[in-house]
């Protein structure tokens, strides 16, 4: 069994953030989003960078950094610096290598060439994810799929695909599973079956698709339990939910991969069957 990561200096301070997030000013909850999901930037960036990112001025950038007992912005980036030979990871530096590649080309890429970029980043992402696995707290998503009478998943837009992918697959399960499809904007209709004590998987990543959102407060105001899969422990996704499983993508030329959300989706359906294949118990096994 693998082991979760020792705490880091950063570590302790996105956990604080994390816990704090709430309490933020708005401007202060945009910066605390942004290094969050970005945490292997903050190092490397200029405060005017991070204050571009947020849409704030860097006197903004400042007073986050005092608020968490930073003499200014260079103390709080020391921290992440100290830290980036652990912090950034292979995709980081696999898409700082694609815009290098870029800059330097005087011609187009051809397709193959395109794709290989694509797929590394994809692989890269892949590795940032299973050295995060540890640390996911998919023990609980498990222990409450494993429990709950009815599942639900729910993923619009870019995350549709995962969605449905995961409904396919917990369908090979005993549980009665629904997908929440979003066709013909019905969605409000179509959780109206969901009940206390069910748990509906959610999948939506920044900017939020407004129809997942809709869906997961009323799981929520209905007494159901909400999983997200998501890109941030202080997005508006991860606020609404029980647990959050947050996974980062490689983004290549600009479009986000699926690659590691669809592992990750894999990942939750494997370890619900092997649970649920474990707590089956033959009528036979008892006699002998």
């Amino acid at each position: 069994m693998t082991s979760p990561k020792p705490i880091t200096p950063v570590d302790e301070f996105l956990q604080r953030l994390v816990h704090e997030h709430g309490r933020l000013s708005r401007q202060l909850k945009l910066i605390g989003t942004y290094i969050e999901q970005h945490r292997d930037h903050v190092g490397l960036e200029r405060i005017q960078d991070i204050a571009d990112h947020c849409g704030v001025q860097p006197s903004a950038v400042v007073r986050f950094a005092k608020h968490f007992g930073f003499s200014g912005f260079s103390e709080m980036q020391a921290l992440f610096r100290a830290g980036i030979a652990t912090q950034i990871a292979p995709s980081r530096s696999y898409q700082n290598r694609i815009r290098e590649a870029v800059a330097r080309s005087d011609h187009p890429l051809d397709s193959a060439s395109i794709a290989q970029e694509f797929v590394g980043g994809a692989v890269a992402g892949l590795e940032e994810l299973r050295q995060q696995l540890p640390n996911l707290p998919i023990d609980r998503a498990v222990d409450l799929l494993a429990h709950a009478p009815s599942l639900w998943v729910a993923g619009a837009r870019r995350a549709f695909p995962v969605a449905t992918y995961l409904a396919y697959a917990l369908q090979h399960t005993d549980k009665p599973v629904q997908l929440v499809d979003f066709a013909g904007a019905m969605h409000v209709g179509q959780v109206r079956g969901l009940r206390r004590g069910d748990v509906m998987v959610a999948i939506s990543f920044a900017p939020y698709a407004e129809e997942t959102m809709d869906v997961v407060r009323q799981a929520a105001q209905a007494g159901a339990t909400v999983i997200a899969i998501t890109d941030s422990r202080v997005g508006a996704l991860a606020q609404l939910a029980d647990v959050a499983l947050v996974v980062q993508e490689s983004a290549v030329f600009g479009f986000r991969a699926l690659s590691s959300t669809m592992a990750l989706a894999q990942c939750l359906f494997i370890a619900l069957a092997y649970r649920l294949e474990l707590e089956y118990k033959p009528s036979g096994a008892a006699a002998r």
